[in-house]
């Protein structure tokens, strides 16, 4: 059973994520996340060299919200985690900004 706080969504949008890699040179690009809630999401595709704890900028349309690098894979995933006062860039609770076609994945 699934024991997460939020209402995740599995669907995959593309946002655009940007920072200062681990290299201290800044970066841009555009990648997917899936995963997602109000207060996180699994970036996929990620090339830059960033780490765990690095701080992202990341934007769904309009939408724009800093996020904590909370882990990383080898084949460029990164759970991301917004920081404490930034409005949801995906609005899960309310489907705003969503697409209509989803699969919910847990509601804990």
């Amino acid at each position: 059973m699934d024991q997460r706080k939020e209402r995740r969504l599995n669907l995959e949008l593309l946002v655009r994520i940007w920072g200062v890699d681990r290299m201290a040179r800044p970066f841009a690009e555009m990648v997917r996340v899936r995963n997602i809630s109000n207060r996180g999401a699994v970036l996929i595709g990620v090339r830059s060299k960033v780490q765990t704890g690095e701080v992202l900028d990341v934007q769904y349309g309009p939408a724009r919200a800093q996020f904590r690098i909370v882990w990383m894979s080898l084949s460029g995933e990164a759970g991301i985690q917004a920081l404490a006062m930034e409005p949801p860039v995906f609005s899960v609770s309310t489907g705003i900004g969503i697409p209509k076609v989803f699969e919910m994945v847990g509601t804990g």
